[in-house]
C-alpha cells in the first residue's frame, strides 16, 4: 500500500541556543510552537495517556511498551520545561499547565489529520463525492439550480444530496456526515463557517374556511383546540426542537414542508410556512395569513454552512467560492 508523507518545513527566526521553531500547520489554527524538535508522535503519546486513563492502556493502544512510553512522557516534560502530569496520587492527572498544553496539542493533531486528508485530495484530484444537506426551510428550485450549475462542470465529483429538517442538518454537519448544509444556523457558533444566502419569512397560514372565528380573534387559547401541523425533527442525537408550537395544542406531524403545505391546504391543520412556498397561494386566496397581535411569524437567515477549522478539498472549496459569489451578487442586486 502506498504511503503518503507530509513534510512540515520550519521557519527559523533567530539563531540562539534556545531557539523556537514555528511550524505552520494550517491557516485556521494558531501556530504551534515546537520547542527543541517536539514531534507529533510525542503529542499522540500524551493524548493517548489521557484518553486511555493510564500508561499501560495507552502503551497497548500505541503498540509500545510501558517503560518506553513512560520515558517518552518524561522526555517531553524535559523538553518543554514543566510537568504535564501530577504524579502524587494513584493515577497520573494532568496539571493545569498540562491541560492547557494538551488542548493546544489536540488542535494540532486534528489539523494534521485534516492536512493529510487535504494532501491526499490534492494528489488524487478533485473529490469523488461531495455531501450536501438541504434543510427544510431552503427553496429547493433555487438551491438545486445553483448546485446543478456547479456539478455540470465537474463530472468526476458525484453529488450526494440529502434532506433533513429542524436540527437534523446541524447534527449531520457536527458529526462530519456531510460537507455542507443549506439551512439556518446560529451564526455566532464558532463551530460553523457561514455564508448568508437570503432571508426566509415564516408566515402563520390556514385554509380560508379553517378557522371558526376571524383571524383577529385568533389567540393561543382559541387556537389550542385546532390542529396545528408541525415538522418532525430529523435529528437523532440532538435534543428535539420545535418552533411556534402552541403548548398543549392538538398536532399533526409531518416530515417536510411540502406535505405540511398540502395538509394546510386541505384544512387538516394550520401552521407556519416559509414565504417562498405560500406566496402564490396567499395571492390567490387559497391560503390566508393568520398574522395578528398574537402570531407575528418570524424571519430566519438561510445560510450555507460548513465546519470551521477543517480542511476542505478542491471541489468543496470551489463550491464555497461559488456560494460566496452568488451571495455577493444577490446583495448587490446583480442577476
Amino acid at each position: 500500500m502506498a504511503r503518503m508523507c507530509v513534510l512540515l518545513f520550519p521557519l527559523r527566526r533567530h539563531t540562539s541556543a534556545r531557539q523556537k521553531v514555528f511550524y505552520k500547520v494550517s491557516p485556521n489554527i494558531v501556530d504551534f510552537i515546537a520547542m527543541n524538535g517536539l514531534t507529533l508522535a510525542q503529542l499522540r503519546s500524551i493524548d493517548a495517556v489521557v484518553s486511555e486513563g493510564s500508561l499501560q492502556a495507552a502503551a497497548l493502544r500505541l503498540g509500545r511498551t510501558h517503560p518506553t512510553l513512560h520515558t517518552a512522557i518524561i522526555n517531553v516534560e524535559r523538553q518543554i520545561g514543566f510537568p504535564l502530569f501530577d504524579r502524587t496520587g494513584y493515577r497520573m492527572v494532568l496539571t493545569p499547565a498540562g491541560e492547557a498544553f494538551l488542548a493546544r496539542a489536540r488542535r494540532v493533531l486534528t489539523e494534521m489529520v485534516d492536512l493529510q486528508v487535504y494532501a491526499a485530495q490534492l494528489a488524487a484530484g478533485e473529490e469523488s463525492e461531495l455531501r450536501v444537506v438541504i434543510g427544510d426551510l431552503s427553496p429547493l428550485p433555487e438551491m438545486l439550480q445553483l448546485l446543478r450549475g456547479f456539478f455540470d462542470g465537474r463530472p468526476a465529483t458525484r453529488l450526494h444530496l440529502q434532506f433533513a429538517a429542524i436540527s437534523g442538518p446541524w447534527e449531520l454537519l457536527l458529526e462530519d456526515r456531510t460537507d455542507l448544509i443549506l439551512h439556518h444556523v446560529d451564526q455566532s457558533d464558532p463551530r460553523f463557517e457561514t455564508i448568508s444566502l437570503r432571508p426566509v419569512r415564516l408566515i402563520p397560514v390556514a385554509a380560508p374556511n379553517f378557522l371558526p372565528f376571524s383571524t383577529e380573534e385568533a389567540s393561543p387559547e382559541r387556537m389550542r383546540d385546532l390542529v396545528q401541523c408541525v415538522i418532525r425533527d430529523s435529528a437523532q442525537n440532538l435534543p428535539e426542537r420545535s418552533y411556534y408550537v402552541i403548548e398543549g395544542a392538538r398536532t399533526c406531524t409531518v416530515s417536510d414542508q411540502l406535505m405540511k403545505k398540502e395538509v394546510i391546504l386541505q384544512s387538516l391543520g394550520w401552521g407556519h410556512m416559509p414565504d417562498f412556498l405560500v406566496d402564490a397561494e396567499l395571492r390567490e386566496g387559497r391560503l390566508i395569513s393568520l398574522a395578528n397581535g398574537y402570531f407575528g411569524g418570524g424571519v430566519i437567515e438561510l445560510v450555507a454552512a460548513r465546519r470551521s477549522g477543517r480542511a476542505h478539498g478542491p471541489a468543496a472549496s470551489a463550491l464555497w467560492r461559488l456560494l460566496q459569489a452568488s451571495a455577493a451578487s444577490t446583495l448587490s442586486g446583480k442577476p
